[in-house]
């Protein structure tokens, strides 16, 4: 499955059930006409151990667009009100940075 989006937020560094690390992130893809875009959020999952994709993952803020390819799992659990659910996951095997977010004026510090 390939996928380009925008990280939802910054990559966290996680451990399996198995001890096994891997850094976990959502991207969150748009589609649709300009005034009434919807939104799909994809889960995704690197097991990458210790090399240095891992460090660029968690390197990486909000918004960042990016390409990932990966092989896409469907998970089924029952919600809190007993409801049968599934969610899409991607495990990562390729993942290129497209473009980093611009920097906000107020963010930038006032100068010395």
């Amino acid at each position: 499955m390939t996928i380009v989006g925008r990280l939802a937020a910054e990559p966290e560094l996680t451990a399996t059930s198995t001890g096994r690390e891997m850094v976990k992130y959502a991207v969150g893809t748009s589609y649709g006409p300009r005034d009434n875009q919807k939104t799909s959020w994809f889960r995704v999952a690197s097991f990458d151990e210790a090399g240095p994709r891992r460090d660029l993952l968690l390197g990486l803020g909000k918004g960042t667009l990016l390409y990932v390819e990966g092989d896409a799992t469907m998970r089924q659990y029952d919600d809190n009100e007993g409801r049968k659910q599934s969610a899409l996951s991607i495990v990562q095997r390729n993942i290129e940075i497209l473009k980093r977010p611009e920097p906000r004026p107020d963010a930038m510090s006032e100068g010395l």
